[in-house]
C-alpha cells in the first residue's frame, strides 16, 4: 500500500476519491493490541507496513475533534514538529502547511473539496452527527449530502455495518466521473463496546477492542467500493481516545494520554483494474 505521505497530496485532489473514517474514541493502545492479537485482519492489509501510526489528537472529544480536522488538522505525529499537513486552509503564519499540502480559500476542507468539483458525503455515528438538535445539525452541515438514523449510533450492534451498506449504496449511485469525499464516522468503538464482549458489565480497553474487531469485520465492503470507482486517498484514525480508570479518569473530554493518543493511517488504496482480478 502506498503511503500519501510519499505522494504530493495536492496533486491528488481532483485525480483521487478521498474517504476519511473518524474510528470515535479509539485508543491507539487498544488499535495496537487488537492488530497484534490478530483481531483486525481487514484493516492489517490496509495499514502501511501493518502497522497504526501513534497520533496526538486535536481534541479531547469528538465536537472539537472533527471541527479541527475539517480544518486541516488531522492527529500530529507524536513527535517534535512542525509536520506538513495533507490539508490546510489558508492561513496566515501556518508552520504546517508544506508544499505538497493541498490548500484551500475555504472555512473547511469540506466546502474547499466541494469548490474543487467533489460530491462531499457524510455518513454520521455519534451524537453530534444525528441532526436532531442546532449542534447535531453542525458538522453533518458542511456537507452536500449527509445522513443519519438511530441504526448507525452508539445503541445500535451492528451500527458499522448500517453504516457501510448506506455509504456502499450511494457510492454505487454517484456517477463515476464524479470525484467524491467520504466521511464515516465509526461509533462502534465509542461507549457503550461493553455489548461487543458477552458477560462484560462495564466499559474497559477489552471491551473496546471486541468493538474495534466487529467493525474491522464490516468495513470491508466499503473499501471495495472504493476499489471499482478508481484510485482512492484514504485516511483512517481515531478522533481521540477514552479513559477505562487509569490514574482514576474515566471517558474522554479531559487531558490523558490515554485520550490524545490515537491510531493514524494514511494511503493511496489503488484502483481495482481488470488485470488485477484475473
Amino acid at each position: 500500500m502506498i503511503r500519501a505521505a510519499d505522494l504530493q497530496v495536492a496533486d491528488l485532489v481532483g485525480t483521487h476519491d478521498i474517504v476519511l473514517v473518524t474510528l470515535d474514541s479509539l485508543r491507539h493502545d487498544v488499535a495496537a493490541a487488537a492488530l497484534a492479537a490478530g483481531r483486525t485482519p481487514n484493516l492489517a492489509r490496509l495499514l502501511p507496513k501493518g502497522v497504526w501510526e501513534r497520533r496526538h489528537a486535536p481534541g479531547s472529544f469528538t465536537y472539537a475533534a472533527h471541527q479541527a480536522i475539517f480544518a486541516g488538522f488531522l492527529p500530529t505525529p507524536a513527535t517534535p514538529g512542525p509536520h506538513p499537513r495533507l490539508f490546510a486552509l489558508r492561513f496566515e503564519g501556518s508552520r504546517s502547511t508544506g508544499p505538497d499540502t493541498a490548500v484551500f480559500d475555504a472555512p473547511d476542507i469540506v466546502s474547499g473539496l466541494a469548490a474543487r468539483g467533489y460530491h462531499t458525503l457524510c455518513i454520521g455515528g455519534v451524537g453530534f452527527f444525528n441532526k436532531r438538535t442546532a449542534l447535531g445539525r453542525v458538522l453533518p452541515g458542511l456537507f452536500a449530502e449527509s445522513h443519519w438514523h438511530p441504526g448507525f449510533g452508539v445503541q445500535a450492534r451492528d451500527s458499522t455495518a448500517a453504516q457501510v451498506g448506506l455509504a456502499v449504496e450511494r457510492i454505487a449511485a454517484l456517477d463515476p466521473e464524479r470525484r467524491l469525499f467520504l466521511f464515516v464516522n465509526v461509533s462502534a468503538t465509542h461507549h457503550p463496546t461493553r455489548h461487543y464482549r458477552p458477560g462484560a458489565t462495564r466499559e474497559s480497553a477489552e471491551t473496546q477492542e471486541a468493538a474495534l474487531a466487529y467493525a474491522d469485520g464490516a468495513l470491508g465492503p466499503l473499501f471495495a467500493a472504493f476499489r471499482r470507482r478508481g484510485p482512492t486517498l484514504c485516511i483512517l484514525c481515531a478522533d481521540h481516545g477514552t479513559a477505562f480508570g487509569e490514574d482514576g479518569y474515566r471517558g474522554h473530554r479531559l487531558a490523558h494520554p490515554t485520550v490524545w493518543d490515537v491510531p493514524y493511517a494514511e494511503f493511496i488504496l489503488p484502483e481495482c483494474t481488470p488485470e488485477a482480478t484475473r
